[in-house]
């Protein structure tokens, strides 16, 4: 099931404040690559719970 477009324009990376895109494994973050998973319809943002995508790493 999809976010509401309205809950995805007000949320952000919490390790970088990148957006965010919906992928079907979850919320992708543009800028660091950070992926956070969506448990029963609802984003985990905790950086801890998030998987790297792609080359960039974030510091924390």
């Amino acid at each position: 099931m999809p976010l509401d477009p309205r809950l995805l324009e007000i949320l952000c990376c919490p390790a970088c404040h990148g957006d965010l895109v919906e992928k079907p494994e979850g919320l992708h973050c543009q800028t660091c690559g950070l992926l956070y998973p969506i448990e029963d319809g609802i984003p985990v943002m905790l950086v801890d719970q998030a998987k790297q995508m792609g080359a960039k790493k974030v510091q924390p």
